[in-house]
């Protein structure tokens, strides 16, 4: 994997069951690119999965500058938010989350079974789910007087580069994304043009 690519799923997976000694395991990954998306999609599964012991997660977000959390939600200590972690660490993900839900069966599972059972879930919500990889990308504003687009668009066009959004009045102003190992060349591109100016959003 090139070192400005990361991996992670391009949807939200459907519900995997896991099932040791009557305890029920649901297991679920979702894309996300904040907290607040993580928020919202656990509090979307603890309206549908009402009365469930535990709603145990991981997720991890960033490309360059990592964020994670795990959260044991009541279970001892590290059985059940680092195992499900430890699954996105070795799919080696990001801007994901990853929820397990318990409903207990009335048989405890000691320290060892709740580790291999959230382990489990977690590792099959993966199997399940569709991997992709995908560009670090930078966006760039590039700036300039409407006379001058023809010089703009030209590189645009030969650098076949993804235009976000634009704005075209007497002052342009065109954001592109760029994938980071050309990021430079691109800069230079354009901050070497004639009344044009590029920075970095």
């Amino acid at each position: 994997m090139d070192s400005d690519t990361y991996k992670t799923i391009s949807c939200a997976t459907s519900e995997v069951l896991f099932k040791e000694k009557n305890s029920k395991f649901y297991g679920f990954a979702f894309p996300v690119s904040c907290e607040d998306d993580v928020k919202a999609h656990i509090a979307d599964l603890q309206k549908k999965y009402k009365g469930a012991n535990h709603y145990c997660y991981a997720w991890q977000i960033g490309t360059e500058e990592i964020a994670y959390r795990v959260n044991d939600d009541g279970e001892p200590a590290n059985t059940a938010g680092m195992p499900i972690y430890g699954q996105i660490q070795s799919f080696s993900l990001t801007n994901i989350l990853i929820v397990v839900i318990r409903f207990f069966g009335g048989v405890k599972l000691g320290v060892g079974g709740l580790i291999s059972a959230y382990r489990a879930t977690a590792q099959q919500v993966l199997e399940n789910a569709q991997i992709e990889e995908r560009t670090i990308d930078v966006e760039f504003i590039i700036s300039f007087d409407y006379k001058n687009i023809n010089k703009v668009m030209r590189i645009i066009k030969e650098k076949n580069l993804h235009v976000i959004d634009q704005k075209m009045h007497l002052s342009c102003e065109i954001t592109v994304s760029v994938r980071q190992k050309y990021a430079d060349e691109i800069y230079n591109l354009f901050a070497t043009l004639f009344e044009v100016k590029i920075t970095k959003k």
